[in-house]
């Protein structure tokens, strides 16, 4: 099996450290290629960056299919281009928000997210509503870390623990979903911290479509995600009407 994990943003050693959590939960036969695009934003944080990382995403979609790629997960927590990326792919695509919020249902009455700003919290809102956990999911919260300083910061693991004790205490909840890809090597330590569960959206994906493939299923190509109808595109785009 060949599993495409794509970081949405053009950071390196972030794409680094998701490939390192997809492989550590990744079966044996299983190959995992974690990649980013060329071109895009430096990290994702808000609409305009979501937007702005969604061409590169789905150029890294096309390349998989053409490398036959069995499936993809899009490791970023606002789940950016989701939709659009299961037109362009032959095999299953799992976001790790949705990812994450279905594995943390299994584990209790309810869970929280604990994410990086303020400023996207709305989002992941919008993503529990959207996934059908807006009564299981009892609370979101941000650290004020900027993404890119999770790497950077000494005091960033400390700070997220503490957010996460903080979290389950605040909302009642049974598991805390980690709300940035850029999190993913700090599940670990945080649910020994904390005794309860932490859900890591990149090592949930991973599994759930790997699962997929063995149950030899993907996303049904009938009605909305058919794949694009073929048009030209213009100006800066113009290489995207390629991709379909």
């Amino acid at each position: 099996m060949f599993l495409r994990v794509i970081n949405p943003n053009t950071t390196a050693s972030m794409t680094r450290l998701i490939g390192e959590a997809a492989r550590a939960v990744a079966a044996p036969g299983t190959v995992v290629e974690a990649v980013n695009p060329e071109t895009g934003p430096v990290s994702i944080e808000s609409h305009y960056d979501e937007a702005l990382a969604v061409p590169g995403l789905l150029a890294e979609i096309a390349k998989g299919e053409r490398e036959g790629a069995s499936a993809y997960v899009v490791a970023c927590f606002g789940d950016p281009g989701l939709d659009a990326a299961r037109e362009l792919a032959t095999g299953p695509v799992i976001g790790i928000a949705e990812a994450g919020m279905h594995a943390a249902a299994f584990l209790g009455r309810g869970f929280s997210v604990v994410t990086t700003l303020a400023r996207t919290t709305g989002r992941a809102w919008d993503l529990a509503r959207t996934y059908g956990f807006g009564e299981r999911c009892l609370g979101v919260h941000s650290c004020e870390i900027p993404v890119l300083h999770l790497e950077s910061d000494p005091g960033a693991r400390s700070v997220v623990t503490e957010q996460c004790r903080r979290a389950l205490e605040l909302d009642g909840s049974d598991a805390v979903v980690l709300g940035c890809a850029g999190m993913a090597d700090l599940c670990a330590g945080i649910s020994k911290a904390i005794g309860a569960p932490v859900v890591d959206g990149v090592a949930a994906a991973t599994v759930f479509a790997e699962s997929l493939v063995r149950l030899g299923l993907s996303t049904g190509k009938q009605g909305e995600f058919a794949g694009p109808p073929a048009k030209p595109f213009t100006g800066v785009l113009q290489p995207w009407s390629r991709l379909q």
